[in-house]
């Protein structure tokens, strides 16, 4: 039995352990993504190429950024396009608004203009887009909040009654009707809880 639950537990416990380094990985190049096209910008403006400019700021920048503009400018290098190797990017990423400078670019190429004042541009949205989605975490943190309440009261209670009254409590163990009870608080209390993460998670 031991040995069944380890053999469930490894791979789980690993993609839990992957998963989280990739999200933390994500929201640091999503938090850098400002100055990103600050850097990306002042490159144009100073006489670089795009190229050139990925390459500055590759040097310059931390982890993620670093290692994926390398990879990007190593894909372009072999004979990929630029815009798709940047949308490769966007995607590993999980990242809405480095895709919008990834069109923006590929529209750029396209049509001409000036790109320094156009990566200025949604520069600047991404901005207005952090600070909305900052005050939204911010308003949607006491909802969050009551929603773990509600889930740890009922598990709570039971606790404190198996601990001062077992007699009380032990009754939901001692036959069909019981168990069945505890089912269905177990699949209503499930039921719940996706519930409740839906109502309190804003998407944008």
């Amino acid at each position: 039995l031991v040995g069944i639950v380890l053999a469930l537990a490894v791979p789980v416990g690993t993609k839990l352990v992957i998963d989280s380094k990739i999200r933390g990985r994500q929201k640091k190049f999503a938090a850098n993504l400002d100055e990103i096209l600050q850097l990306m910008a002042g490159n144009l403006r100073a006489g670089h190429s795009l190229l050139q400019a990925l390459v500055a700021v590759a040097k310059e920048a931390e982890e993620p950024v670093s290692e994926e503009f390398y990879r990007a400018v190593n894909a372009t290098r072999v004979g990929r396009d630029l815009p798709s190797a940047l949308a490769e990017c966007a995607d590993r990423m999980d990242s809405q608004d480095f895709m919008w400078v990834t069109q923006a670019i590929a529209i750029n190429r396209e049509v001409g203009g000036n790109l320094a004042d156009v990566l200025d541009g949604v520069a600047r949205t991404i901005r207005e887009r952090e600070q909305i989605r900052r005050q939204v975490k911010a308003l949607a943190a006491e909802g969050k909040l009551s929603a773990v309440v509600l889930m740890l009261l009922p598990v709570g209670i039971s606790l404190f009654l198996g601990v001062s009254n077992p007699t009380y409590i032990g009754r939901f163990v001692e036959g069909p009707i019981g168990y069945t009870m505890i089912g269905a608080c177990v699949v209503l209390m499930t039921a719940g809880f996706f519930w409740m993460r839906a109502v309190v998670r804003i998407k944008f």
